[in-house]
């Protein structure tokens, strides 16, 4: 398992770094600062047949990405929803499908608009300044549950810890200092307002809050 992970990103960072090099190859790499850098490059190239069936496939890729994190998404606020930590919503169960549609449903049109109606531009840095934060959380976690759960089983086991993870740090902060600014307080926002939300609820209605002393007063009425 590591080493098929492992490798599998190990050969989609060769592919990826082949693929700018073409790109920057047929044009200028300030000319790819924008939403949609591989459709400027293919557009130089005057080959019709090529440029449409580059913009089929981005487009196959992009749906198939986002209808992945799409459902991903709802399985996690799913999980949270069921700890209470998330309104009941976010776990109620389709009768007949068994998936938490509600929060599909929800979901979808909430990515719908903001698709639809915030500049792309904006758009494309806000995913990506924000996932480049989910990175830097990740190798913060396993610092962090290495040291307080050192018990817990690990199928997946990162190597040259804390080194490995120190080293995913910087590389992604080095990544989103050069986002700017304006993305740097989007971002900042857009985390308060999630966690306002999330902290303001799940204060009240978390099942996981429950301490010693309220576990042992139960099992003693028992």
């Amino acid at each position: 398992m590591p080493i098929g992970i492992i490798g599998s990103l190990v050969v989609c960072t060769i592919l990826y770094v082949l693929f700018a090099h073409v790109l920057t190859g047929i044009v200028n790499f300030r000319e790819l600062d924008n939403a949609a850098p591989v459709a400027v490059a293919i557009d130089r190239t005057g080959l019709q047949w090529l440029k449409t069936a580059i913009k089929l496939a981005i487009i196959a890729g992009y749906t198939s990405v986002i209808l992945v994190m799409l459902l991903g998404q709802s399985r996690v606020f799913y999980s949270m929803s069921r700890d209470g930590l998330l309104p009941a919503l976010f776990s109620d169960i389709h009768p007949r499908w068994r998936t938490p549609w509600r929060s599909n449903l929800l979901f979808m049109v909430f990515v719908a608009l903001f698709g639809a109606f915030a500049p792309i531009q904006i758009v494309g840095e806000m995913t990506s300044i924000g996932t480049l934060f989910a990175f830097v959380l990740v190798c913060a976690g396993i610092m962090l549950m290495r040291r307080t759960h050192p018990e817990l089983p690990r199928p997946f086991r990162t190597p040259l810890v804390p080194l490995v993870p120190v080293l995913g740090i910087l590389a992604n902060l080095f990544l989103m200092a050069g986002l700017g600014w304006e993305n740097w307080a989007r971002l900042i926002i857009w985390m308060a307002i999630g966690l306002a939300i999330y902290f303001s609820y799940s204060r009240f209605h978390s099942k996981l809050a429950v301490g010693p002393e309220v576990i042992g007063s139960k099992i003693g009425r028992k």
